[in-house]
């Protein structure tokens, strides 16, 4: 099976809702400043103009493009297959975290926060080549189905964002990922499924080095973490592969509220953007609490900052292409 394509998705709205560039938005305050802040500095003659190569919008990753309930999709891919390597070496179970992990228990695991989950993801993505890893991420994603919806991990993007991402491209805009979320993990499948290729993604990274092994040149991933694109890494990691700031970011916790500061902080026109998990019925609602997504900061402060705070339950016509 592949992957619904953001090509796929798209086409799969009305004629008549082509005409509209955010169909899948209801007619609410948070479309109506997207628009608002997307014809201002794509016209030439408004004061607020910004030229094609400075339209760089940076968007995370899990809960802003796609669905992070019950925990990060590389998290349960991780466990898959730090289970399939315990079975043939239960060694590498050499901590309480690495044998929760492999007995599926994410409770235990999200519970050590931050460093738990990276536990698990050095020993299950350690020792293999790059290209192995992301054919077996890329086949695990559309094969592998997600506990509630029974839908592929891969078509569990949103709707609206894709519109959002679509929408940007058609007005000159560069749209990059920034994600918390592993960098080779997230090149298997972000081309397909947002229409952004390899190198405009942005994530927490391994060791990686290359080798010729039996006469095949090879980058081979060795474990360990040597940059994490999270929280205050984030504009960073925007500075190191992207080299300039965005105008536009958009993400959904306080993990992006440093990204969405840094964007937004800059002279000019600027956008920011939250995704609130209101709605319960369609996906998950959470926000204050909880082991990963949380969002206090921005609530908080978002506002008053001029950020726009997306309400799903409210500002969400449709949120995944299956509906």
């Amino acid at each position: 099976m592949r992957m619904l394509s953001m090509a796929t998705a798209m086409a799969t709205l009305p004629l008549a809702a082509l005409a509209d560039p955010l169909p899948s938005w209801n007619d609410t305050g948070a479309k109506a400043s997207i628009i608002e802040f997307v014809e201002s500095v794509t016209d030439p003659a408004s004061e607020t103009f910004v030229p094609e190569r400075d339209r760089i919008a940076t968007f995370d990753n899990d809960g802003c493009l796609w669905t992070e309930q019950p925990v990060y999709f590389q998290a349960l891919y991780a466990f898959d297959v730090l289970k399939e390597k315990a079975a043939e070496d239960p060694a590498i179970l050499s901590t309480d975290v690495l044998k929760a992990a492999a007995e599926g228990d994410m409770e235990t695991v999200m519970a050590n926060g931050l460093d738990g989950l990276l536990e698990v993801i050095n020993v299950s993505h350690a020792n293999t080549t790059v290209d192995a890893f992301q054919a077996d991420a890329y086949d695990w994603l559309t094969t592998a189905t997600h506990p509630t919806t029974g839908i592929p991990y891969a078509e569990m993007v949103y709707q609206p964002m894709l519109e959002l991402l679509s929408y940007l491209r058609d007005e000159g805009f560069t749209t990059y990922i920034v994600s918390g979320g592993g960098i080779d993990f997230i090149r298997a499948y972000a081309d397909e499924a947002y229409g952004i290729p390899p190198w405009q993604v942005v994530g927490t990274e391994g060791s990686t080095s290359y080798a010729v092994v039996d006469g095949v040149p090879q980058l081979s991933k060795d474990g360990g973490i040597t940059f994490v694109d999270d929280k205050e890494g984030k504009p960073v990691g925007i500075i190191r592969h992207i080299g300039q700031r965005p105008i536009f970011s958009a993400g959904n916790s306080d993990g992006d509220f440093a990204m969405l500061e840094y964007t937004t902080g800059g002279d000019g026109a600027r956008f920011g953007m939250l995704i609130h998990h209101t709605d319960a019925e369609r996906e998950f609602a959470y926000d204050r609490e909880g082991h990963i997504g949380t969002l206090n900061r921005g609530l908080d402060e978002g506002p008053g900052r001029g950020w726009t705070i997306v309400d799903m339950a409210q500002d969400w016509a449709r949120v995944f292409p299956s509906d």
